[in-house]
């Protein structure tokens, strides 16, 4: 069955969380070495709580782990979509940028429009940016 726009809507904000979450944990492991629930709050600007119930859905998808009392780690999968996360930013910041949004509004806008996007229109930022 085919998700209808509502639908569509939530299940790309409910990636746009594992996302955001996978790319920062891993910006921070590259950082710092390490990424902790009370960094990931204060980056994120929210409680400890909803980083801790987030972070307890991303283990169930599989997407990192978190031993008790220790840092936050990607597992493959995780840094997998963190990487596809970053590719796609770029992509699409560079597209903006090539139909002449500044620099600085070109990545503050492809940060929302990559989570809400599909794979055919990232792949049609892709064929325009090649010359396809």
């Amino acid at each position: 069955m085919q998700l209808n726009r509502y639908q569509r809507t939530r299940a790309d904000h409910r990636r746009e969380y594992a996302e955001d979450y996978c790319e920062l944990i891993d910006d921070l492991l590259r950082e710092k070495g390490r990424a902790r629930l009370c960094d990931l709050a204060e980056i994120l600007g929210v409680s400890n709580v909803a980083v801790s119930k987030t972070i307890q859905r991303l283990k169930r998808e599989g997407l990192l782990e978190s031993p008790p009392y220790r840092p936050v780690r990607l597992t493959e999968k995780g840094r997998a979509l963190a990487q596809k996360a970053r590719e796609n930013h770029r992509l699409v910041r560079r597209y903006l940028e090539k139909i002449g949004v500044p620099p600085e509004v070109a990545d503050a806008d492809a940060e929302g429009i990559m989570h809400h996007v599909s794979e055919q229109t990232i792949d049609a930022f892709r064929r325009e940016l090649d010359g396809r």
